[in-house]
């Protein structure tokens, strides 16, 4: 679906009205066809800004007016690529294998009993869950300053340029989700969330390699609300300031002997 970001002019509300009015966009976003990624509010100026995919601007404008009523002053179309460009990633100009570095982080979410939550809850009920899971993850991501990579479903494959960033995206999942839970969210979405450092392969819009297959193997690992991280990242995470539990062993699928993984700690 396109891309939007709208403004809204908002003197006089408070953070926290805002913050509700955003939780409110969420509850209706299914509706209409949109999905909310992430909003942005300056208390100093009353201005407000939302992420958000939608088949057309009036799809965006509608959800706002059936969820609180504070309607968009303005709403623009933006592309990815500018987008991820105005949030802070650079690019040089000259040769295309510069624009990213060679060291990068891929992170893999996976909602755990996908198949089996899909003939509980129905076709309908699921897909309104899926919607709130992806906005959960596409929020972190946006913030964090992720590269979607693909989404599989159920799940995510990203990509970061920066291992801190990677790791407090890994966090912001796992509270967002723990969030959804403390407000009273009846259904349960069990997410794992596994992450490797290397050097990948660009190709076709897509990455592959070591790093991206030891990523998906440690997704496979992880415990629902625990991330896992290699060694390698683990030790990027700790010169930054991160804090992880002991590591362990584990036997993946596709790798030789056993494979150092460690536990990512808020």
């Amino acid at each position: 679906m396109p891309l939007f970001m709208d403004r809204h002019e908002l003197q006089g509300l408070t953070a926290e009205q805002v913050a509700q009015a955003h939780l409110s966009d969420l509850e209706v976003q299914a509706r209409f066809d949109v999905q909310f990624l992430a909003y942005w509010f300056d208390a100093n100026t009353g201005l407000a800004f939302c992420l958000v995919k939608a088949e057309r601007p009036d799809n965006l404008q509608e959800a706002h007016r059936a969820a609180h009523g504070l309607i968009p002053n303005e709403i623009i179309g933006v592309s990815e690529e500018n987008l991820v460009r105005f949030l802070g990633k650079i690019h040089d100009s000259g040769d295309p294998s510069r624009i990213r570095p060679a060291l990068r982080t891929i992170l893999f979410t996976d909602l755990e009993g996908s198949t089996s939550l899909l003939h509980e809850v129905g076709e309908a009920s699921y897909m309104a869950l899926l919607d709130e899971h992806d906005a959960i993850i596409r929020r972190a991501l946006v913030a964090a300053r992720g590269r979607e990579v693909k989404h599989t479903g159920d799940g995510f494959m990203a990509s970061f340029d920066d291992a801190a960033l990677a790791l407090e995206c890994a966090l912001s999942i796992r509270a967002g989700f723990a969030d959804r839970m403390a407000a009273g969210a009846v259904q349960p979405l069990r997410v794992r969330i596994g992450m490797a450092s290397g050097e990948p392969v660009d190709h076709n819009d897509d990455i592959f390699g070591a790093a991206v297959n030891l990523a998906s193997r440690i997704c496979d690992a992880a415990e629902v609300g625990h991330p896992l991280t290699s060694e390698q990242l683990h030790d990027l995470g700790l010169e930054r300031g991160f804090s992880f539990a002991a590591g362990r062993e584990v036997e993946l699928k596709g790798f030789a002997g056993m494979t150092w993984v460690f536990e990512l700690l808020p």
